[in-house]
């Protein structure tokens, strides 16, 4: 099988993904926040939370919102307003 495991094309937001340890994302207006467990990241298709082991970003190009992380991928999942809400919320608990 072909190293490129997930190429997924959604309205102009593409996602690659590669033996789940290293993921292409074009399309980031800003990451909101991220440690090597978790990525919370704003798309041009919405929020993006990534979760996975010993992630770490490898090529970050603000000008033109592509990113590049490794590391072990475990869920992708973009979250409507709501979920982002109460995301943000558990980092604020967190900090405090």
């Amino acid at each position: 099988m072909d190293k490129e495991v997930d190429n997924l094309i959604l309205g102009g937001h593409e996602l690659k993904m590669s033996e789940r340890r290293e993921i292409f994302l074009p399309g980031i207006k800003k990451i909101d926040s991220f440690d090597n467990e978790e990525f919370l990241m704003e798309s041009n298709m919405g929020i993006i939370l990534l979760k996975g082991t010993n992630l770490e970003i490898i090529k970050l190009d603000t000008h033109d919102g592509n990113v590049k992380i490794k590391g072990k991928i475990i869920s992708f999942t973009y979250l409507d307003g709501e979920g982002k809400q109460n995301h943000e919320s558990f980092f604020t608990k967190l900090f405090k």
